[in-house]
């Protein structure tokens, strides 16, 4: 008996319903996991590093999932205990995705790169897809956008603005594409004073409080790797005497450090960024 298209199409989406119903999704990748818990898909997740959980994910050490180890040190084998379906990883662990890859496939959910708002919204749509919640996922996306709008209108005018990162009391230039790209606040010209320095595969530009001065921030936003990752938390105080001697005085923010340095690139994680730029650089 011949099989009606309409009766191939319930059975496809019946097909696929079920076995979204049984993917099981361990994330190396903080913004997909506040981007599925925002899906309410968080029945999905079955394995999370617990060690680097920010607090507005802090659900999530909860001993119903898996600790899958440090963001840089994967623990294989209780990754492989949780027997996931899907493994989101981005660069962080790129030198053992060979091995990761032997668990399970692998999304990778890295949003670096010069289209930021693109690449969240393809990942967006990629776990969605996932979980058949595409619905959903476009509802969220419409009302993520319109809030950037909104909020890069009200930013059309805002103080001048320096983004720098804080590592073991010394500086560095963050050129954040949630600031400069999502926002549309306009990056500052660096000095011939200030050069960059390549480590490794890497390339850092360093600032000094001279250097700081001469650019002549009207803001300084400061995103503390330091205070994510546990060590010694730069002191906001201290900052800005330091820039004071040397002749600035910017209205310097501290960010909240592992939303910023940890997670990023998610459906909340966004949102939380874009609220607190605006609030940072409000008249």
């Amino acid at each position: 008996m011949k099989v009606t298209t309409f009766a191939t199409a319930l059975l496809l989406a019946s097909a696929s319903a079920a076995a979204s119903a049984e993917q099981r999704i361990a994330t190396f990748d903080l913004g997909s996991l506040d981007t599925l818990d925002a899906l309410g898909a968080s029945e999905h997740v079955v394995g999370v590093p617990k060690a680097s959980l920010p607090s507005y994910l802090e659900q999530y050490a909860a001993d119903a999932y898996t600790d899958i180890g440090g963001l840089r040190s994967p623990d294989m084998g209780a990754l492989a205990d949780a027997n996931p379906t899907l493994i989101v990883q981005t660069g962080r662990q790129a030198e053992w995705a060979e091995e990761l890859g032997d668990i399970a496939p692998l999304f990778d959910a890295s949003v670096s790169g010069e289209a930021y708002l693109a690449a969240v919204e393809r990942n967006v749509r990629e776990l969605a897809s996932q979980l058949a919640v595409e619905s959903e996922a476009e509802e969220a996306l419409t009302t993520l956008n319109s809030e950037i709008e909104r909020q890069r209108e009200a930013l059309q005018d805002a103080p001048t603005t320096l983004v720098v990162t804080h590592n073991g009391g010394n500086l560095m230039l963050n050129q954040h594409p949630v600031v400069h790209q999502v926002l549309g606040i306009t990056a500052l010209e660096m000095p011939e004073s200030v050069t960059p320095e390549v480590r490794g595969e890497r390339t850092f530009t360093p600032l000094s409080a001279d250097a700081i001065a001469e650019i002549d921030p009207d803001a300084v936003l400061v995103i503390d790797r330091s205070a994510a990752i546990g060590d010694e938390p730069a002191d906001a105080d201290q900052l800005r005497a330091t820039l004071a001697e040397a002749g600035a005085a910017p209205r310097v923010v501290m960010l909240t450090p592992a939303l910023w340095y940890l997670s990023g690139g998610g459906l909340q994680s966004l949102a939380l960024q874009v609220k607190e730029v605006a609030s940072a650089l409000a008249d």
